[in-house]
């Protein structure tokens, strides 16, 4: 299998179509530079080995931000020499904004802490930041155990990944992973509002809204150790995530909220137009409300139809300039740095 993070180079994003260019030069990250970061709740059987496993990788700036867990999930990060914050809130996507606020590193390695991910992976998710990639995101398709996702879980996951990159136009093969690299600064650049478990889908969104250089490279997903409870509901997480991806793209993709929007309204005042012109026909019984009220929804979505045309060539000419103001700015920054 080819390396997932040299093809991702090549991919096309949505972003205005631009192919993500990295340099084959490399700077080296040393384990101290990286902060690795992981949200836990309720996960005393698996956190003592996940921290060990990135110390024996060389990676010992481990934080663990704990949504107040009643086992001992504190105690023992504790123990094997993890810093532990206790968030304020609740949520995954919570715990991570705020952790973040106390990282004083440049470079982020996130993981869950229910053992499913592998820290001998650390490396491989680390080397692209290095190439100047800004995020990575660990494929658990490429090396997952038989048992390490359900079937349920598997085909949801994919259905989400596909309709990812058919509404937001980029193809990072496993948006729902927990195992990420970026920078700082690139967390920083982006508008994160999720609390719970769409933060990974959130986090995918925003890369492509804000032209965040993001790669895919594969890693090992193992099955959570029975004794580690899932704090995932397939059915009603994986509806609040395809919720968050069409909601999320009313500023990402206004064509495409605003179109089907339209499309709804002007297909619903066609059916209805349909059945007043049959009943006149046929019985020769006249609806008057019904008939206004096909006439306002096909208006109204032929008016949001123009609005989402409209909006997309906004967010186009804001992202067209937003490059180029950035491109100056890396210009500026080239030239202070060789002076």
């Amino acid at each position: 299998m080819e390396d997932d993070a040299v093809r991702a180079a090549s991919s096309p994003l949505s972003d205005g179509g631009d192919v993500v260019a990295v340099t084959e030069q490399t700077r080296e990250i040393s384990p101290e530079e990286v902060c690795v970061l992981i949200p836990t709740l309720e996960e005393a059987a698996t956190i003592g080995d996940v921290i060990e496993g990135f110390y024996e990788q060389g990676y010992t700036n481990v934080v663990v931000i704990d949504g107040d867990s009643e086992d001992d999930t504190r105690e023992i990060a504790r123990e094997h020499g993890a810093e532990v914050l206790v968030q304020s809130g609740s949520g995954k996507g919570q715990a991570v904004r705020e952790a973040l606020e106390y990282v004083t590193v440049p470079y982020v390695l996130m993981l869950d802490g229910d053992g499913t991910y592998d820290p001998a992976d650390a490396d491989k998710m680390i080397e692209p930041l290095a190439r100047g990639y800004e995020h990575v995101i660990g494929n658990r398709f490429a090396d997952m155990d038989d048992d390490a996702m359900r079937a349920l879980n598997g085909f949801g996951n994919r259905m989400i990944n596909r309709a990812f990159a058919f509404v937001h136009g980029a193809n990072y093969e496993d948006i729902l992973s927990g195992y990420r690299a970026f920078t700082v600064d690139s967390f920083r650049r982006l508008s994160l509002d999720s609390d719970g478990f769409t933060i990974e889908t959130e986090l995918a969104v925003e890369c492509v809204k804000h032209g965040i250089d993001t790669t895919v490279v594969p890693v090992s997903y193992r099955a959570r150790p029975d004794e580690s409870e899932t704090n995932l509901h397939p059915v009603k997480d994986g509806g609040t995530i395809l919720l968050a991806l069409y909601s999320l793209a009313k500023t990402n993709n206004p064509l495409f909220y605003f179109g089907s929007l339209g499309v709804g309204g002007i297909a619903s005042g066609a059916l209805i137009a349909m059945y007043v012109l049959w009943e006149w026909i046929q019985y020769t019984q006249s609806h008057e409300v019904l008939a206004v009220v096909s006439a306002a929804a096909i208006i109204l979505g032929v008016q949001l139809l123009m609005f989402g045309v409209l909006s997309d060539m906004l967010v186009t000419l804001h992202r067209e300039q937003r490059r180029r103001l950035e491109r100056i700015a890396r210009d500026e920054r080239d030239k202070w740095d060789d002076s």
